[in-house]
């Protein structure tokens, strides 16, 4: 399975996003530390989740983090994060 599809099953299971965008940065990245040819090493994600509602910023990350822990250790490099609230998504 394609990392970007195991990062949408998990955080959707476990967020329930009402917006989730994974985009494969590694392209731009090539060259750099934790590259590879075949890609999938680079990732910005957006997600909107009522599940982050009272949680700072840094709360907000580690859940992610935590949720994708496993494609972390075997293959992503670098993972960017755009977590919102509805209510923040909306302003």
């Amino acid at each position: 399975m394609e990392y970007a599809t195991r990062i949408r099953q998990k955080l959707t299971d476990a967020l329930a996003p009402e917006t989730l965008d994974i985009a494969d940065e590694s392209g731009r990245h090539a060259g750099h530390a934790g590259a590879r040819p075949e890609g999938e090493t680079h990732f910005h994600v957006t997600i909107v989740s009522a599940a982050f509602a009272g949680k700072s910023r840094v709360e907000r990350q580690r859940m992610v983090y935590g949720l994708l822990a496993q494609e972390m250790a075997e293959r992503i490099h670098a993972l960017g994060l755009t977590t919102l609230t509805p209510d923040e998504a909306n302003r």
